[in-house]
């Protein structure tokens, strides 16, 4: 059996769609951290069938919630504090994110101006579609 140690102090993201935890750990830049980080992958789930979870040591300061909210809204985030879970967060469609994704329409200025931070705008919720706050380029929430 595998045993993984609880967390003293930190975030555990629960509830990520099995397969996703690498994409949201190269995301979000996980590997530019100097804390322990886990990934556990395939866990079984009664409520999903199989699951991914993601554990991070320190606070909540180490991970952008909007960024994460875009990529997948259905994780729950878990505080943890004395090895207890203090608080959980569900997450949201951010309204506006930047830098997460890039328009790739070549007459946008972001293509002719580089240093412009590449700006998206919650359009339709429903559907999750985002639109470029520059051209109005339409992007889904679906990670490749």
């Amino acid at each position: 059996m595998l045993y993984i140690t609880g967390l003293k102090e930190g975030i555990v993201l629960d509830h990520i769609k099995a397969g996703m935890a690498m994409k949201i750990y190269r995301y979000m830049n996980l590997d530019k951290l100097d804390t322990e980080v886990a990934i556990i992958k395939n866990v079984r789930s009664s409520k999903m069938g199989r699951k991914d979870i993601i554990k991070i040591e320190g606070g909540l300061d180490r991970i952008d919630l909007d960024v994460l909210g875009y990529l997948d809204h259905a994780i729950t985030v878990n505080i943890i504090r004395d090895d207890k879970i203090v608080e959980k967060r569900s997450l949201k469609l951010p309204r506006k994110i930047t830098n997460v994704i890039h328009c790739k329409n070549p007459r946008c200025i972001t293509s002719i101006e580089q240093e412009l931070p590449h700006v998206f705008v919650l359009s339709d919720e429903e559907h999750e579609i985002y639109r470029c706050a520059y051209c109005e380029e339409t992007y889904g929430t679906k990670v490749k």
